[in-house]
């Protein structure tokens, strides 16, 4: 990490306020670590970054208005030499290959233990990728064995894809989401049939169904 006198600069990313002040609590006791600004949406992330320019960016999955992966991406055109991490509490299973590809060094769930959150900030400061052990293995092994003929998975869906199955199984309807993601109708409508047809879901039902259902489990 940086040192005493040039603590490393933190942006937070996150739209949970709790979340917010927790971290906020973890950083104060680390004299190398510095908040510089914390936000809640992607729009914002984006102005204070080019802003602020800090020296890593603490990434949530979902934000108010987007994807942080998403985000991600954004910010890697714009501001490539900003280190990112994600610090979510979505599957990493599913999502840490994601936010590698789109450009995050790590990925750390929430819920582990404050000597792992500020490992994997280190670790990433210092120009290396943070991962679980499990993501690890996941890794050297190809990311999992590759499926049987004829399978489907959520993995399967693109980043967007999975993006609208998330606000679909959070209740939204298809105006909704296009307003959310400052999408056409006509767009989200597209990816809801490629995600049936991945998905090897027959009916609008039968999505709306298997969405509701990723999404309690994923909270």
């Amino acid at each position: 990490m940086a040192s005493q006198s040039q603590p490393a600069r933190i942006l937070i990313v996150d739209d949970h306020p709790l979340v917010r002040a927790g971290l906020r609590s973890l950083f104060a006791e680390v004299p190398e670590l510095s908040i510089c600004a914390e936000v809640g949406n992607v729009r914002d992330a984006i102005d204070v970054a080019r802003k602020l320019e800090p020296d890593l960016a603490l990434i949530d999955i979902s934000l108010d208005d987007g994807s942080g992966i998403e985000l991600i991406k954004r910010l890697k055109v714009h501001m490539p030499q900003l280190k990112m991490l994600v610090c979510s509490m979505h599957d990493e299973s599913l999502f840490a290959e994601r936010a590698i590809n789109a450009g995050a060094r790590g990925y750390v769930n929430k819920h582990q233990v404050t000597e792992q959150i500020l490992d994997a900030i280190q670790q990433v400061l210092a120009g290396r990728i943070y991962l679980s052990e499990k993501m690890v293995e996941r890794v050297i092994n190809g990311f999992a064995k590759k499926k049987d003929a004829g399978t489907s998975s959520i993995e399967d869906l693109s980043d967007r894809e999975l993006e609208v199955f998330g606000l679909i199984g959070q209740g939204m309807s298809t105006s909704k989401i296009a307003e959310r993601l400052h999408l056409s109708v006509k767009t989200v409508e597209t990816h809801r049939e490629k995600i049936k047809r991945k998905l090897q879901l027959a009916t609008g039902g039968e999505l709306v169904r298997h969405a509701v259902q990723w999404h309690i489990e994923q909270a």
